[in-house]
C-alpha cells in the first residue's frame, strides 16, 4: 500500500468492553501503525451494555474506522451488525466491527482463527483427535467453536465439552451448533469427572483474580491449558 493510499484510510479506532482497563490493544495497535507508517489513534472505551448501541452508532457516524470488541459485548454487537461474516454468523458473536463500501456495519469474528493459529504455529499443539474442554459459554467460546466447525472432520477434536456456571447457557450454545459440531454441555462439577487433553478458558473470571471452579482431576497427563483472557 502506498503512502497516498494510507493517507486516505480512517484514523480513529478502538476497543470496547467492560472492564477494559486491562486491554493491551491500544499499545499493540500503536506499534502496528508505526510499523506500517499509518497515522491513527486507537483508544480503549469502557461501555455499559445499556449504552452499547448508541456508542457504536456514534463512533462510526463520527468517522471511526473500526472497533475491536471484548467481553461482555461480543453477542451484543453481533445483533447490531447489518452484515456478518460466515464465521461470525456461525458463532453468533463478533469481536470486530467496521463499515463496508456501502456503509453497512459489518461484524466479524477472529477469535477462533487466532486461537487455533496460536496453538498450532506458536505452541505446536494440535487439536485433532484430542479431548477438548472449553470453559465459559460466551462470545469467546462461540468464536472458537465456529472456527473448529470450519475444519475438516479429521482435524477436529475427538470430543468437545463446554462447561459453564449456568448449565442452561452451555446447553443453548450446544443447541446453536447442532448439525455443525457435536458439543456436550456440562456444569463445572460434571466436567471435573473426565480427563481432557486441552483446556481453554474462555471466561472472564481472571478479570477479578478468580479461577473457574474446576477440579484438577480434569487435567489429563500433559494437558495443554490456554487462557484466552489476559
Amino acid at each position: 500500500m502506498s503512502q497516498q493510499d494510507r493517507s486516505s484510510l480512517p484514523t480513529r479506532y478502538g476497543v470496547i468492553g467492560k472492564p477494559i482497563s486491562h486491554s493491551k490493544s491500544p499499545a499493540i495497535h500503536t506499534v502496528f501503525a508505526q510499523q506500517t507508517k499509518q497515522a491513527l489513534t486507537y483508544a480503549a472505551f469502557e461501555v455499559e451494555e445499556a449504552d452499547l448501541e448508541a456508542f457504536v452508532r456514534e463512533f462510526f457516524a463520527g468517522g471511526g474506522g473500526g472497533l475491536n470488541v471484548t467481553a461482555p459485548h461480543k453477542q451484543g454487537v453481533f445483533a447490531l451488525a447489518q452484515v456478518t461474516t460466515p464465521r461470525a454468523s456461525l458463532a453468533r458473536a463478533a469481536n470486530t466491527l467496521y463499515l463496508d463500501a456501502k456503509g453497512h456495519l459489518v461484524g466479524d469474528n477472529t477469535d477462533g482463527a487466532g486461537l487455533l493459529g496460536d496453538l498450532a504455529q506458536n505452541h505446536g499443539v494440535k487439536i485433532a483427535g484430542k479431548r477438548l474442554l472449553m470453559l465459559g459459554a460466551g462470545g469467546a467460546t462461540r468464536g472458537v467453536l465456529a472456527a473448529i466447525a470450519d475444519l475438516p472432520a479429521a482435524e477436529r477434536p475427538a470430543t468437545i465439552t463446554v462447561a459453564n456456571r449456568t448449565l442452561e447457557k452451555a446447553e443453548a450454545l450446544a443447541t446453536d451448533f447442532a448439525g455443525k459440531l457435536s458439543v456436550t454441555a456440562s456444569s463445572y462439577a460434571q466436567a471435573g469427572e473426565t480427563c481432557y487433553d486441552i483446556l481453554i478458558n474462555g471466561t472472564s473470571a481472571g478479570f477479578g483474580g478468580e479461577l473457574p471452579p474446576l477440579s484438577p482431576a480434569a487435567l489429563g497427563e500433559g494437558c495443554c491449558c490456554y487462557d484466552m483472557m489476559y
